[in-house]
C-alpha cells in the first residue's frame, strides 16, 4: 500500500508539473505547427495524388519552356527584338520548373526541410528571384506590345538593334535580385538572430508585414497596374483607328484627292522631291515618253489602273492587316492580364494578411494552394505568350512535327 500511495503521489505531482508548463510550451508548438505545410497531415492516398500533380506540373513547366527556348535556337526568324523578351521569360520559368519545384515537393509533402541551411538559402533566393523576374518580364513584353501598336513608326525603326532589348533583359534580372535576395541572405545577420527552425525553410521576413507590403507592391500591384494600363491603351488606340483613321485614309486615297507621293510624305515622313519642282519643268522640254506616262498617271483619267489606285489598294491592305494583327495583340494581352491576376493575387494578398496576423488567421492548406497557383503561372506562360504568334507556332511545328511542317511549307509554295 505504501508503494501504491507513493506511486499515486508521484503521478499527481507529474500531472501538476506538466499542467504548469503548458502555457509556456503551447505558444512554441503553435508557432512551429503554423510554419509547417499542411500536406504532412494528409492520408497516404492524398499524399500520392498531391505528389503526382506536383511532379506533373513541374514536368509541364520544364517541357513547355524548354520548347520555347529550343524554338528560339532553331528558328532564326524568331530572333528579333520582341521575341528576346519571350526568351527571357522562358528562361526564368524553365528554372522554376527545374530547380524550385523539385526541391519544394518533398518539403511540401513531409513538412520538414532535410537539405540543410545552405541549400535552403539558395532555394529561397532562386525562388524569389525567378518568380519576380517572371513578373517583370511580363511587364516588359506588355510594354513592347504597347509600343508596337501605339508607336509603330519609331518601333519599326529600332527593330534591327539588339543591344536595346539585351539591356532591358539584364535590368529585369538586376531589379528582381535587388528586391528580395539581399533580405533573404542577410536578414538574420542584421537582426542578430534567426526565427526559422532547423527543419524549416522560409524567409526570415515571413512575418514582417511592413516589408511584405512594400515588396508585394513592387512585385505585384505596380506590374498589374502597368500591364492593365498598356492593355486598355492598346484597346483605345485600336478603337480610335477603326472609327476615324483607317477608313478615312483609304477613302481619300481612292477618291484621288491627294497625290500618292504627297500622302506618303505626310504619313511616313518620306523625303521626296517637291511637287512644284516637277511642275515647273516645261512639257516641251520633257521627253515624249515621260509626258505620256504623266498623262496616264493623272487622277482625272478614267483608267482603272493608276499609280494612285495601286498605292491605295496596297496601303489599305497593309493598314487592314496591321489592324487585325494589333487586335490579336490586344486579345493576347487581355488574356495575359487576366491569368496573371488570377495566379498572383491570391498568394500576394494571403501573404500580406498572414504577415499581419503572424500566421494565425490563414490556414496553411489555403496558403500552400495559392503558392502552387503562383507557380502554375510559369507553366501557363509558354502557352499564353508564344502560341499567340504565328511564327512561334510554326517553329513548334517544325520541332515537334517536321514532316507535317515540310508538307505545309511545300503546299504554301
Amino acid at each position: 500500500m505504501e508503494i501504491s500511495s507513493q506511486t499515486e503521489l508521484t503521478w499527481i505531482r507529474n500531472m501538476h508539473n506538466s499542467t504548469a508548463e503548458t502555457p509556456h510550451t503551447t505558444g512554441t508548438y503553435n508557432e512551429i505547427l503554423s510554419t509547417q505545410p499542411p500536406s504532412s497531415q494528409f492520408s497516404l492516398g492524398v499524399l500520392v495524388l498531391l505528389a503526382f500533380l506536383m511532379v506533373l506540373l513541374a514536368l509541364i513547366t520544364v517541357l513547355g519552356n524548354a520548347l520555347v527556348i529550343l524554338a528560339f535556337i532553331v528558328d532564326r526568324n524568331l530572333r528579333h527584338r520582341s521575341n528576346y523578351f519571350f526568351l527571357n521569360l522562358a528562361i526564368s520559368d524553365f528554372a522554376v520548373g527545374v530547380f524550385c519545384m523539385p526541391l519544394y515537393i518533398p518539403y511540401s509533402l513531409t513538412g520538414k526541410w532535410q537539405l540543410g541551411r545552405g541549400v535552403c538559402k539558395l532555394w529561397l533566393a532562386m525562388d524569389y528571384l525567378l518568380c519576380t523576374a517572371s513578373v517583370f518580364n511580363i511587364v516588359l513584353i506588355s510594354y513592347d506590345r504597347f509600343l508596337s501598336v501605339t508607336k509603330a513608326v519609331s518601333y519599326r525603326a529600332q527593330q534591327g538593334t539588339t543591344s536595346n532589348p539585351v539591356i532591358k533583359m539584364l535590368i529585369v534580372w538586376v531589379f528582381a535580385f535587388l528586391l528580395y535576395c539581399p533580405a533573404i541572405l542577410f536578414w538574420e545577420h542584421v537582426a542578430g538572430y534567426s526565427v526559422v527552425a532547423a527543419d524549416q525553410c522560409y524567409a526570415e521576413f515571413f512575418d514582417n508585414w511592413y516589408f511584405l507590403l512594400c515588396a508585394s507592391t513592387i512585385e505585384f500591384f505596380v506590374p498589374l497596374l502597368l500591364v492593365t494600363y498598356f492593355n486598355v491603351h492598346i484597346f483605345h488606340n485600336i478603337q480610335r483607328r477603326q472609327r476615324h483613321g483607317s477608313m478615312q485614309d483609304c477613302e481619300s486615297l481612292r477618291s484621288g484627292s491627294l497625290s500618292w507621293r504627297f500622302y506618303l510624305w505626310l504619313r511616313q515622313g518620306v523625303v521626296s522631291p517637291p511637287l512644284e519642282a516637277e511642275d515647273s519643268v516645261s512639257s516641251s522640254t520633257r521627253p515624249k515618253k515621260e509626258s505620256l506616262v504623266a498623262e496616264s498617271s493623272s487622277p482625272s483619267r478614267g483608267n482603272s489602273v493608276t499609280p494612285e489606285n495601286d498605292f491605295s489598294v496596297s496601303f489599305c491592305s497593309r493598314t487592314g492587316s496591321k489592324l487585325q494583327r494589333d487586335k490579336k495583340i490586344a486579345k493576347s494581352l487581355a488574356i495575359i492580364v487576366s491569368v496573371f491576376a488570377v495566379c498572383w493575387a491570391p498568394y500576394t494578398l494571403l501573404m500580406i494578411i498572414r504577415g499581419a496576423c503572424q500566421g494565425k488567421c490563414i490556414h496553411n492548406s489555403l496558403y500552400d494552394l495559392t503558392f502552387w497557383l503562383l507557380w502554375f503561372n510559369s507553366s501557363l506562360n509558354p502557352f499564353l505568350y508564344p502560341l499567340c504568334h504565328v511564327k512561334f507556332r510554326m517553329a513548334f511545328m517544325k520541332i515537334l512535327c517536321p514532316k507535317k511542317f515540310s508538307a505545309l511549307r511545300s503546299d504554301s509554295f
